[in-house]
């Protein structure tokens, strides 16, 4: 047994990456009163291998209800996936109740942008781009694929990869409101106000495509109800729609905050869902 442990940590390093040096760049202004000037300074971060040559991008934006969060509680993803050859930038973006929704989306469109011009400096293939986030973060990353046109361009003429959507929330927000403004919802109207129309103009669902870039959905099969039940709306639009490549994969026995979480372990199976999904696109 006093063997046997040693070399399993040995075993766990190496299929980990752990030995793999990474530049680790902080606080990069993506966003500033001469670009927007109805947003604040937001800045981000990009981890990248030391020797990254046309790797595939992950931007991410972490969840939190659309009011806390910030991009330093989530390097645990960047240094893990960075070490499995994908560039990650993670991006802090405007937060309830001093800016609503149309701010938030506006700053994750920003954030995607100076990915596409900027990331090939640090090794990034600006082609390969996916767009990912967790709860609130999945809701911002789905309001980009699911209105990908609202991006620049690469320079030949790809804008999006694919998504990955991480026990998204408000896929249906304006479903959800409908529902629970006066109850349970009314703590997101800071976000969201309490304009129906804007609930709708800010539900991934309502604008879904044929041309939807590939799709991959996570859940926890122990999430909130509202998750849930917002996914299924939103994968019911997606079969009226008959578009095919949306993948969804449910993980039995994980709760909301456990599907962040996870990443923390490199062996675990969503890494070789994720990681797996990027190949292939």
């Amino acid at each position: 047994m006093f063997r046997l442990f040693p070399l399993f940590i040995f075993t766990f390093l190496i299929s980990s990456c752990a030995f793999q040096s990474l530049h680790r760049t902080k606080d990069i202004n993506y966003i500033s009163a001469t670009t927007q000037e109805d947003l604040p300074n937001k800045n981000l971060d990009v981890y990248a291998p030391k020797k990254a040559n046309n790797l595939p991008v992950l931007v991410f934006f972490y969840g939190g209800s659309w009011e806390s969060g910030k991009k330093e509680m989530y390097h645990f993803l960047g240094n893990r996936l960075a070490r499995r050859d994908v560039i990650v930038v993670i991006a802090d973006y405007p937060l309830a109740s001093d800016y609503q929704i149309s701010a938030m989306q506006k700053s994750a469109l920003a954030a995607v942008n100076w990915t596409k011009d900027n990331i090939e400096s640090y090794g990034g293939n600006p082609d390969q781009i996916f767009v990912s986030g967790h709860s609130a973060g999945g809701h911002l990353a789905s309001l980009i694929a699911v209105k990908e046109g609202d991006l620049e361009a690469s320079e030949n003429g790809k804008k999006l990869a694919g998504s990955i959507l991480i026990d998204a929330a408000g896929l249906d927000m304006y479903g959800y409101l409908e529902e629970t403004s006066t109850g349970e919802g009314k703590k997101y109207l800071n976000a969201f106000t309490d304009d129906p129309a804007v609930w709708k103009e800010y539900s991934s669902m309502y604008f879904l495509t044929e041309d939807l870039s590939p799709m991959l959905i996570l859940e926890g099969g122990r999430t909130y109800p509202s998750i849930q039940a917002s996914r299924e709306r939103f994968m019911k639009r997606i079969e009226e729609k008959g578009i095919d490549d949306v993948t969804v994969k449910i993980y039995p026995n994980k709760k909301h905050i456990p599907m962040i979480t996870q990443f923390l372990w490199t062996g675990g199976k969503v890494y070789k869902d994720v990681l797996g999904f990027i190949e292939e696109n």
